[in-house]
């Protein structure tokens, strides 16, 4: 109940390494880290805006404006070489303090785009 709550009830959804939803799990890609920042900053089309790009931080900030507007906070870290991991911060900007799942589907959303052009990995 507390996840069906906390899905649908929430402004936010964010991945991590051992997530309670699977769908939100950390993806690791056998790819450059440089490749994946690209393809990271290619999911945003205008009218979405990339508001900063740290290369050396990994990180990609974005103003998602899509169905509904959301803050986008990508992280792209190599692990080791060829062993990147990739993790999403959405929170949406709904007005209220629900987007019934809006950020989570976003979430993942991008991973199925990453999934398609890159190979995924254990994490191990």
């Amino acid at each position: 109940m507390k996840a069906f709550i906390s899905r649908y009830f929430s402004n936010h959804s964010e991945t991590s390494e051992q997530h309670k939803d699977e769908k939100l799990v950390t993806h690791y890609y056998n790819a450059k880290h440089e490749e994946l920042i690209r393809a990271v900053e290619s999911l945003f089309p205008s009218p979405s805006e990339i508001v900063a790009v740290s290369k050396e931080r990994g990180e990609v900030t974005v103003k998602y404006k899509g169905k509904r507007r959301a803050f986008v906070v990508a992280t792209i870290i190599m692990v080791r070489p060829f062993r990147i991991a990739v993790d999403f911060s959405v929170t949406t900007d709904s007005g209220g303090p629900v987007d019934l799942g809006f950020s989570r589907n976003l979430i993942v959303n991008l991973y199925d785009k990453l999934d398609g052009k890159f190979t995924r990995v254990d994490p191990s």
